[in-house]
């Protein structure tokens, strides 16, 4: 690679650079992004509601999930201390744990069930628990994609219809896309040893094959739906407030 960084959006270690990694910024904000939107479809649009739920899911996957991946093998190849992640894991998946709860008895206990369900998807996914049987694509397509939308909604609307299960399936189909184009380029970046080739093409031109040639249109496919959704996100959410 161009530069041996094990994300595309990863700076270079040590210090605060290392937890601005740790949150995956592209990533974090795609996922955001569902709970905006599951929030602006809600027949009942709730500011206060949705900016609570926003803080939870921030706690839970942009920081707590990430500090027990990267506890896992280091895949970002922090300098961050395993006691610190432990921390940061802790006290962030507990803190959203208690927005959770504190939301629920504003408005519906059934909403403990969501809190449930998303801190065993975050502490399960993330240190590859069961053998890492729910760490797979359809576990991040549901776990990262569906379930922040239909929260939300849920947090908002107190029942889940139509258009929030069709809005979940579309986000979980847009997470398993993420996957379907990170997967490879990750394993480029953090795998492979070298990557050498040429493509000969029909005219007689030739060029050179290398890990970031094959990393290039992947990466910038990620960093166009990232903003394509935080920027639909937004217009749902202006279109509510105004």
């Amino acid at each position: 690679m161009t530069e041996a960084r094990p994300a595309f959006y990863a700076l270079a270690p040590g210090g605060w650079r290392d937890y601005v990694t740790l949150l995956h910024p592209p990533y974090t904000l795609w996922h955001l992004s569902y709970v905006a939107i599951g929030a602006a479809i809600a027949p009942h649009f709730d500011a206060g509601i949705m900016s609570l739920t926003l803080v939870a899911f921030f706690l839970a996957m942009g920081i707590g999930a990430h500090a027990l991946d990267e506890l896992t093998g280091r895949p970002l190849r922090t300098r961050i201390s395993s006691g610190m992640l432990v921390a940061l894991a802790v006290g962030s998946i507990g803190g959203a744990a208690a927005l959770g709860v504190l939301v629920a008895v504003r408005r519906d206990l059934w909403l403990l069930a969501f809190v449930a369900v998303g801190c065993f998807l975050v502490v399960a996914y993330n240190l590859e628990l069961f053998g890492g049987r729910l760490h797979g694509e359809p576990w991040f397509a549901l776990g990262w994609g569906a379930f922040p939308l239909l929260t939300a909604y849920f947090a908002s609307a107190e029942t889940i219809r139509t258009e929030a299960v069709l809005a979940a399936a579309s986000a979980a189909l847009l997470s398993h896309a993420q996957r379907v184009l990170s997967t490879p380029v990750r394993d480029m970046r953090r795998r492979a040893a070298s990557v050498t080739g040429r493509i000969e093409w029909q005219d007689g031109a030739s060029e050179p094959i290398d890990a970031g040639s094959i990393a290039r249109a992947p990466e910038r496919a990620l960093q166009i739906l990232s903003a394509a959704i935080v920027l639909l996100a937004v217009a749902l959410v202006v279109l509510r407030v105004t």
